[in-house]
């Protein structure tokens, strides 16, 4: 007779343990979830948002994802943003991952998932910026909006092997912008410049950093990007039309990333089509597609819940072989039919 899994729990520090002790299998499993996911050989649903009349900037989003191939996993990521948390000094952003066994449908583990949240936007943000670069893993950086996601990112180019000759920082608000400065130097023996205005930060960057807030685009002078940086608009709000329409658009998932009035779904409002997206960085990982070093180019991901669940599992994976969890074996206490 079958019976109900172990239900495994998953702390904070046993995920910041598994991700710290192989950031290269990290790596590996989110370029593994684009591929799958290219391939047809995945499942990721609209995210579901649930917003509050009283609290127009607050929401909680559900990203119910499912990973075949060598993975075969399902789940869903329940992530709340908050961005009054910040004057408390209280993370803005929370979340949960939990992931179900392929076979049965039962749940299997639920994880601490902020550290998940950053570490996968980060590391595909890495990902792409090695790939559509001219000149990979150098260069000047420019980080606009200096919070949780800036950091992780810049956590994972370092880790990647990025050497930058300078770093720009532009955050309106300048205590964040100073606490980043402190921490890369600190932490990572990098000088880093904050500047008063946006323009400053932009001006010559090879790779620029958007990590911002931003509910409407802030940035609408294409003039600034005609350097032609590589951009990873991780906020994917800040840029205007007509900077879109200046640069090749590189995207994790086209259905996905042109709503919710994105900037480039503000693009495809304006112009009536979506020829201004080149393609997908697997097209540009698999070569399909070729970077345009004439142009900037924009790396906006929607954020895809596989992605999620990819690294998800390998955490979960590697806190079991640690005995990192907190492993419940009775916790279905009605999973017997009779």
């Amino acid at each position: 007779m079958a019976t109900a899994p172990t239900f495994h729990v998953v702390p904070g520090s046993a995920v910041k343990s598994a991700i710290e002790g192989n950031r290269s299998g990290v790596f590996a499993a989110v370029e593994t979830a684009y591929r799958l996911h290219a391939a047809g050989r995945s499942v990721n649903p609209d995210s579901s948002f649930l917003r509050f009349p009283d609290s127009p900037s607050a929401r909680i989003i559900g990203l119910p994802a499912h990973l075949g191939g060598a993975v075969q996993k399902s789940g869903i990521k329940w992530i709340s943003s908050f961005p009054a948390n910040r004057a408390g000094n209280l993370a803005r952003a929370s979340a949960v991952q939990i992931i179900n066994d392929a076979a049965t449908g039962y749940p299997i583990g639920c994880i601490e998932a902020s550290l998940i949240s950053a570490t996968r936007t980060a590391a595909s943000a890495a990902l792409a910026a090695e790939h559509l670069s001219p000149t990979p893993f150098e260069g000047e950086l420019a980080v606009i909006g200096t919070g949780v996601i800036a950091r992780a990112t810049a956590e994972w180019l370092l880790f990647r092997g990025w050497k930058f000759r300078s770093v720009r920082l532009y955050d309106i608000d300048r205590n964040e912008a100073a606490r980043f400065k402190a921490w890369i130097r600190d932490e990572k023996g990098l000088a880093a410049e904050v500047h008063t205005n946006l323009e400053g930060a932009l001006r010559g960057a090879s790779l620029i950093l958007f990590t911002t807030t931003a509910l409407e685009p802030h940035l609408a002078d294409e003039t600034l990007l005609a350097h032609a940086p590589t951009v990873l608009h991780l906020s994917l709000r800040d840029l205007s039309v007509d900077v879109i329409l200046a640069a090749q658009n590189i995207v994790d998932d086209i259905d996905h990333c042109l709503k919710a009035n994105t900037s480039l779904h503000l693009a495809e409002q304006a112009t009536g089509h979506r020829d201004f997206v080149a393609g997908t960085l697997v097209d540009i990982l698999d070569q399909r597609l070729k970077s345009d070093f004439e142009r900037p180019r924009i790396f906006s991901p929607f954020g895809l819940g596989v992605l999620d669940l990819a690294v998800s599992d390998f955490v979960l994976q590697a806190a079991i072989s640690s005995n990192a969890t907190l492993a419940l074996s009775d916790f279905f206490s009605n999973s017997v039919r009779w």
